[in-house]
């Protein structure tokens, strides 16, 4: 892989980790467009450079990632209580976080999740899919969407949401706002918090492939070299970057106008695509 393409693709990475249109997808679409063959390091890099886009989340929201809750338990806490009252957003995480682990692991141990990934078809479909969805998801969900606290139930629920994600094309993203939004949390709200369950679902699941990677079955750790490490370096500084600018430009833009113009988008997106493949052209990856 050429300095160029590691540039492109984290590019790719950066702008589209929390926007609501599929990185995972926009990745499989852009490396085989470019040629990339899908070599051990081609897939540790796409891996690897997500840590980029976690440190991007928590540099941008700092002071209320790194938060406890000072104000006093309620009258009669249990000890308990009053141990998750005062570290209440990172048990709130935890609980989103669950469903993620437990079908996530049982989907990567299947190997459903590794088919998926290499089809373009599917990625292509569920851009559509989720396009037109998109076109009406604020009708249907914004409606009374004035609430900004989260509850124990509500994060479970969205959790349950991002677990459709997993499915390249559908979005992580696009599945934990509209899943907030379901749970009555405002826009802006609804979007911070996919921001946040981004960084332990993210972190997991980077951790899981690179442990894949170096002690699997099919473990090979002939790319780690000098120059592809070098490659690892920039791809996860050009994410950070761009996905920084792109978190702080999406909240307003969402807040302002919604889903909408992410759903058109999203549909040129895959309807480009199918067109292409039902046309005779390959963009199947290279192994």
């Amino acid at each position: 892989m050429t300095v160029i393409e590691t540039i492109i693709i984290a590019i790719v990475e950066g702008l589209t980790e929390f926007l609501p249109v599929s990185s995972t997808g926009h990745m499989i679409i852009t490396q085989n467009l470019l040629g990339v063959e899908s070599t051990p390091f081609v897939k540790a890099f796409t891996i690897i450079i997500q840590f980029g886009a976690i440190l991007s989340v928590v540099c941008l929201y700092y002071k209320r990632f790194f938060r406890l809750n000072h104000t006093p338990a309620p009258a009669g806490s249990t000890p308990l209580q009053a141990f998750l009252h005062k570290w209440d957003f990172y048990w709130k995480l935890l609980v989103a976080f669950i469903p993620a682990i437990v079908i996530g692991f049982l989907g990567k141990m299947s190997g459903l999740i590794d088919r998926f990934l290499e089809s373009v078809e599917v990625v292509a479909v569920m851009l559509v899919v989720g396009g037109i969805f998109m076109l009406f998801c604020d009708r249907l969900f914004n409606k009374g969407s004035e609430e900004t606290q989260l509850t124990e139930k509500r994060a479970f629920r969205i959790g349950l949401f991002q677990c459709i994600a997993m499915i390249p094309g559908v979005s992580r993203s696009m599945a934990t706002i509209v899943g907030g939004m379901a749970q009555k949390l405002t826009r802006r709200a609804a979007a911070e918090f996919s921001f946040f369950l981004a960084v332990p679902t993210m972190a997991a699941a980077t951790a899981l492939d690179v442990l894949q990677l170096f002690f699997g079955s099919e473990a090979d750790d002939s790319w780690a070299t000098r120059d592809n490490l070098m490659m690892l370096a920039l791809g996860c500084v050009v994410a950070f970057v761009v996905a920084l600018l792109a978190m702080k430009w999406f909240v307003d833009f969402l807040t302002k106008y919604g889903f909408k113009a992410f759903g058109v988008y999203r549909i040129i997106v895959g309807v480009a695509i199918l067109a292409l493949l039902w046309t005779g052209h390959s963009l199947v990856m290279v192994d």
